[in-house]
């Protein structure tokens, strides 16, 4: 197939006037479906110059005054495979390499609240990030990284509490005052049931879990974000820009409204509420999502929720170049599309971002390739002169008109969602899910059709499908190791603390009002592993299977 679409690609270079065979394909909309004019002028935008000041309401051109002339972004690659060792060693790596911050990837079966030894997690333990099985994997993860120095993000979901009750008993053994911890747990768990699909509880106690460490961390951990809302997953699932942004922001409406349903006061917890966002290929797109992203949740958090703090309006993201983006075929192509990704990224006002490493569509990066990504994240920063300006694109009539047209679109989502209820009910019926399905399917079909052009793909293929690299491969070996390491923690255990804990913390899953952090904290710190604490917690919560979308 490559090698004939390689003939038929000579074939056509040579009889076509511009040397370009493709040029005849090539359609002028975003990848949202949006058409694009050949010309904008002050005709197309509300308020093409606009007069508002960087750092103030409604923040479309970013939420600090001088943005990154006064700080730059936080360099923050995400990482993680095999055991807590071999993944601390990569830390120590990247931070060596000029890195300023961290970002943990676990294994599938820690994603999904299993131990190295389960059944379950067979073949896949270390694999895919790091396993962390209990509180001694975590605190080897850290080693040698003083945590009150280092702003840690972490990327687990359905067992978020259990992950960050770890991490908060590490920092504790450490030494280090939880009011000194700065980071993230991902925690979003409404985008796993419209996109990422790993869940372990259904959706109302999920929320339970939700608000419940929303306002731990309001009280005990006063500089570490409680949730981060994702988007990303949701574009990596298939979803256009405009319902990335729509369907994150509604499930970051809907964290809020369940806070407040708590009784918790909106200005203590929504300041410590942040997002993260793909950034894709379509560079202007991405920059005029990321703008209408500040405006919308600021206009909201003021107008619908009330909120009266500044903080609570003003929107923090993370961001990561599209995985989706990335290709097999070509793999050092993906440098480019990482590079312009970043960019768009940095022009749309990001306070963090990864850089994907070439090789991620093949395997976890290897040093070289991680090397890479964050040298573009370096080069961009100290060579190319974006950051030197604040928002340089603002009055750019197409840029604002893209930003006034996606702010529309989200809207447009909003008013839908609403209409059946809100997001858990578009959770349970599928509408959400379907959206997705319809507009991966539809780009799917254009670059089956060359509507769309994707380098490598469909156009410009070579004789050869990939090219060899050197890739990362995670020897066997390492889940044997992992899970006699389990055993050997679970034989040093005091098994009446062990199950006092877990007892304690079931009881606390029955009451509805039970807070539930400090009965995880304290099992944590009794050693009882990821895996024990979930199967209590599914005793009382329950599991969910997800209505089939067609």
């Amino acid at each position: 197939m490559a090698t004939e679409a390689f003939h038929h690609h000579s074939a056509a270079l040579r009889s076509s006037p511009s040397g370009d065979p493709y040029q005849g394909h090539r359609n002028f909309r975003t990848l949202s479906g949006l058409p694009v004019k050949e010309v904008y002028d002050a005709d197309d935008v509300s308020q093409a110059t606009s007069p508002e000041t960087p750092g103030a309401y409604p923040f479309t051109r970013g939420i600090h005054p001088t943005m990154y002339r006064g700080r730059l972004w936080t360099m923050r690659q995400f990482a993680g495979f095999g055991t807590a060792r071999e993944t601390n060693e990569r830390f120590h790596y990247l931070l060596d390499q000029g890195q300023t911050g961290l970002s943990v990837a676990f294994d599938m079966p820690s994603l999904m609240g299993y131990d190295s030894d389960d059944a379950h997690s067979l073949g896949e333990v270390g694999r895919e990030g790091v396993a962390i099985d209990h509180v001694g994997d975590m605190e080897r993860l850290f080693e040698g990284i003083p945590l009150e120095k280092v702003s840690t993000s972490m990327t687990i979901n359905g067992p978020g509490p259990i992950i960050w009750a770890m991490y908060l008993v590490a920092a504790e053994r450490q030494g280090v005052s939880w009011d000194n911890l700065r980071g993230t747990l991902q925690a979003d768990i409404l985008k796993e049931y419209i996109a990422q699909k790993e869940w372990i509880f259904p959706p109302k106690p999920s929320m339970r879990v939700i608000v419940d460490m929303m306002a731990y961390a309001t009280r005990y951990v006063p500089q570490w974000n409680s949730i981060s809302i994702s988007g990303y997953h949701i574009r990596e699932a298939g979803s256009t820009a405009a319902q990335e942004l729509a369907f994150t922001l509604a499930d970051g409406f809907a964290y809020v409204e369940a806070g407040i349903q708590a009784g918790l006061d909106v200005d203590a917890f929504a300041p410590r509420l942040s997002f993260f966002f793909n950034s894709h290929i379509d560079f202007f797109e991405e920059i005029a999502k990321f703008r209408a992203a500040r405006r919308i949740w600021a206009r909201h958090l003021k107008e619908v929720y009330g909120a009266k703090s500044p903080k609570s309006w003003t929107m923090r993201f993370h961001t990561q170049t599209a995985g989706c983006s990335l290709t097999a075929q070509q793999p050092e192509n993906n440098i480019v599309r990482t590079a312009y990704e970043a960019m768009a990224a940095v022009l749309g006002g990001t306070q963090s971002l990864h850089t994907n490493s070439m090789d991620e569509v093949l395997s976890l990066p290897t040093e070289k390739a991680v090397k890479i990504a964050l040298r573009t994240q370096q080069i961009l920063a100290y060579e190319t002169g974006v950051p030197n300006t604040v928002d340089p694109l603002a009055g750019s009539y197409y840029v604002e008109a893209l930003t006034d047209q996606m702010e529309q679109m989200a809207e447009d989502y909003f008013r839908r969602i609403n209409e059946q209820g809100g997001v858990l009910e578009c959770i349970e019926n599928g509408f959400l899910q379907r959206e997705i399905a319809d507009a991966a399917y539809i780009y799917q079909k254009e670059l089956e059709s060359h509507e769309q052009i994707m380098v490598g793909i469909n156009a410009f293929v070579e004789p050869q499908d990939g090219e060899s690299i050197p890739l990362l491969r995670i020897d066997p070996s390492v889940e044997r190791e992992q899970v006699d390491s389990l055993r050997r923690w679970r034989a040093s255990r005091l098994e009446s603390r062990v199950q006092d804990t877990l007892r304690d913390l079931g009881e606390a899953c029955a009451q509805d009002d039970a807070p539930l952090m400090p009965a995880i904290i304290e099992a944590v710190r009794a050693g009882c592993t990821e895996g024990e604490i979930v199967e209590v917690m599914k005793a009382v919560f329950g599991t969910w299977r997800e209505r089939p979308v067609f």
